[in-house]
């Protein structure tokens, strides 16, 4: 090899173009041609489009720019993986006005938040933000650009910037509302000020309570900071309004596309939130042998699609509710519900133009874009409390949505403890017969479901399995509440009437990964549908001692209620201990006995081996499953087995294991 600082003496002959000059030259024209030949034919314009429309306007990514354009000086942010930030962030921009302050409800991946340090520049400027915490204490998807920000600028100056935050979490998880604790603190530390002290929202207990108390509380203290009078304005202000489309090209509804119109007619990849995949569904069986529960495996063909996934994944899919469900509401409001409508925002500059794809019927919005079945949020009540013409209910209805001990009690016994939705209201309240229009506006938008993925892709590069147990339960008023997701996944027949039944889906990649080194031994700890990923796991473990790799134990802690009743993929299992490929299989069968027995009895009463293999041979930890019991008996059995065979104090023991899960050695994948 030559050295580049000694240039070739000037009395050699040397070539004008080397053979590697010729071929990199030759290369280049190659690859040219190839790409002049291969570009996208331009495609022939159809007959009906509008040659009108006005060019896409350049999206303003300057939160600044719009609230100076628009009057606003109340700006809500949202960190939102399922919807309920964003709700709480839309409810605090309308609430604003009550207060004579205009605000906007923002998404942070669509604006600079570099410009925070502006604020200033408008007059009772104040930021508030809604932050979920997703997975394991980690950003929701559009937070993760702003978490990044936050952490990368030690330098920044945002002392002009006054905020507030109100925190979306689960006390169940370890990492509880880490998300927003971290936003409120950095701000903190970045020289903003803080007009108003953290609200914690804990979903296991009860969020709309939570919010509703922090948010009484919140807007008489910001009054106070900007010497304001709340202009006791309580009526109801509608966002959007009605047009009803008389004469319109079905070609321009649409008809439960997510993104783009004709989406699920045309697709393209990338695939992604925004624009999922329509999966064949090829396999859809019942897994148990027994027992009132449905149990149940799919997979999904993903051939040409261009998707790619890793074990311990999660795949989205975007169900659609109960058809019986839909035309009840249509009967009890006494509605047409084939009308094509839009419901255009009353705010011109917004960004959100509709609350769902418009223009679309009443039956498409209810059935894909609308959901309507978990138990209104107080806000809806408090809204729709007009249209009962019972003066009564509407009493009812708005002390429901009230701060008052009294109002958040009944709210609590008649609505959430009841589990009654939306139609059980209205059956419940027959005085109550709101307009379908301002109905629709109100109701969250049905948002994808998450399945941990039970395949691996080195064996299904084109498949993607699915493990999951059919939601189905009988209320307290007698009603039978099904899950959406669920009841809709086990009505998807391979064939139904000579189709192919199809499911929209997505990949979500995920933490939870098998170690990097095929020779580290791992424990999986996954009772009932909790054996999904590891389904996943053992495919790859068993791939990889094809391979010829030498592979580290593999050791799996699965439980059931009974042997002979839903002991799932016993047969998959068992021949994975007979290969090898398992190493260790332990089945806790909870109900088979008198007592019962769990898999954290056997994690302890392996002690001396589990210790062995995670105190000196590197061992990964994986749980996966319910997060409220389970998860967390597990983690006390390990503090247990440091504790007995560490000879440790509880307090290292628990430190012990914190380290082994910031080193990922301790990964969950857990569900309340």
């Amino acid at each position: 090899s030559f050295m580049p600082e000694s240039p070739p003496m000037a009395d050699e002959e040397e070539p004008l173009f080397s053979n590697l000059d010729i071929f990199l030259f030759s290369l280049i024209v190659g690859l040219l041609i190839y790409w002049f030949m291969s570009r996208k034919k331009p495609e022939p314009i159809p007959e009906f489009k509008k040659l009108d429309t006005p060019a896409p306007t350049t999206r303003e990514t300057s939160f600044i720019e719009k609230m100076k354009k628009t009057g606003k000086n109340i700006i809500v942010f949202y960190g939102s993986q399922t919807g309920t930030a964003e709700e709480f962030a839309n409810r605090l921009s309308k609430d604003a006005q009550r207060y004579g302050m205009k605000g906007m409800a923002a998404d942070p991946e669509e604006y600079d938040m570099g410009e925070l340090s502006r604020l200033s520049e408008i007059e009772n400027a104040l930021a508030i933000f809604c932050m979920a915490t997703y997975g394991e204490g980690d950003p929701t998807d559009n937070a993760q650009d702003f978490y990044d920000w936050l952490q990368e600028n030690d330098d920044e100056d945002l002392s002009g910037l006054n905020y507030t935050v109100f925190a979306l979490g689960n006390k169940t998880y370890e990492h509880y509302n880490a998300m927003g604790k971290y936003v409120d603190k950095r701000l903190e530390e970045l020289g903003a000020k803080r007009i108003f002290d953290l609200g914690l929202g804990d979903d296991d207990g009860n969020l709309e309570e939570d919010f509703i108390s922090w948010r009484e509380q919140f807007w008489p203290a910001v009054c106070e900071h900007f010497g304001v009078e709340a202009l006791g304005d309580e009526s109801s202000i509608r966002q959007y309004e009605l047009k009803e489309h008389t004469d319109i090209n079905m070609n321009k509804v649409y008809t439960g596309e997510i993104g783009r119109l004709k989406s699920f007619e045309v697709q393209k990849p990338p695939f992604d939130s925004k624009n999922p995949f329509l999966a064949p569904v090829t396999v859809n069986r019942r897994l148990n042998k027994g027992g009132d529960r449905h149990l149940m495996h799919l997979e999904l063909d993903i051939t040409g699609s261009k998707i790619r996934y890793e074990s311990g994944d999660h795949v989205a899919v975007f169900p659609t509710n109960d058809s019986a469900l839909v035309n009840k509401l249509g009967q009890i409001l006494g509605v047409d519900l084939d009308v094509v409508i839009s419901l255009n925002n009353l705010d011109d500059e917004s960004n959100k133009k509709h609350p769902f794809p418009c223009p679309t019927t009443y039956r498409t919005a209810l059935t894909h874009y609308l959901d309507i079945t978990h138990p209104p949020r107080t806000n809806v009540l408090y809204e729709l409390a007009q249209y009962a013409s019972d003066p009564k209910d509407q009493e009812a209805m708005r002390k429901m949505a009230s701060s008052s001990p009294e109002g958040k009690a009944l709210y609590q016994s008649w609505v959430l403890d009841a589990s009654r939705n939306i139609l059980a209201i209205l059956e419940d309240m027959p005085s109550l017969r709101p307009p379908i229009d301002h109905l629709c506006e109100l109701m969250p938008r049905l948002q994808a479901r998450y399945y941990s993925i039970a395949s691996s892709s080195k064996v299904h590069p084109n498949s993607i399995h699915i493990c999951a147990v059919v939601v189905e339960y009988k209320t307290k008023t007698g009603r039978i509440n099904k899950g959406v997701a669920t009841n809709w996944l086990k009505n998807k027949l391979v064939t139904d009437n000579g189709h192919k039944s199809t499911v929209p889906m997505y990949i979500r990649k995920s933490q939870f990964r098998l170690p990097f080194k095929a020779t580290n031994p791992v424990i999986m700890i996954g009772p009932g549908t909790g054996i999904a990923p590891f389904m996943g796991f053992i495919q790859e473990r068993g791939w990889l001692k094809q391979q010829g790799k030498e592979v580290g134990e593999t050791v799996m802690y699965f439980g059931c209620r009974h042997k002979n009743e839903d002991y799932i993929y016993q047969e998959e299992l068992e021949e994975a201990e007979r290969n090898g490929v398992l190493t260790q299989l332990k089945v806790a069968f909870s109900r088979d006995q008198e007592h019962k027995v769990y898999v954290q009895h056997l994690l302890k009463n392996n002690k001396e081996d589990l210790w062995k293999l995670i105190h000196t041979e590197n061992a990964h930890i994986y749980v996966c499953g319910d997060a409220r019991n389970m998860a967390k008996d597990v983690q006390t059995t390990f503090h247990e087995i440091a504790e007995e065979m560490g000879g440790m104090m509880r307090t290292q023991a628990t430190d012990y294991i914190k380290k082994l899960m910031t080193k990922g050695r301790y990964s969950q994948d857990v569900w309340s």
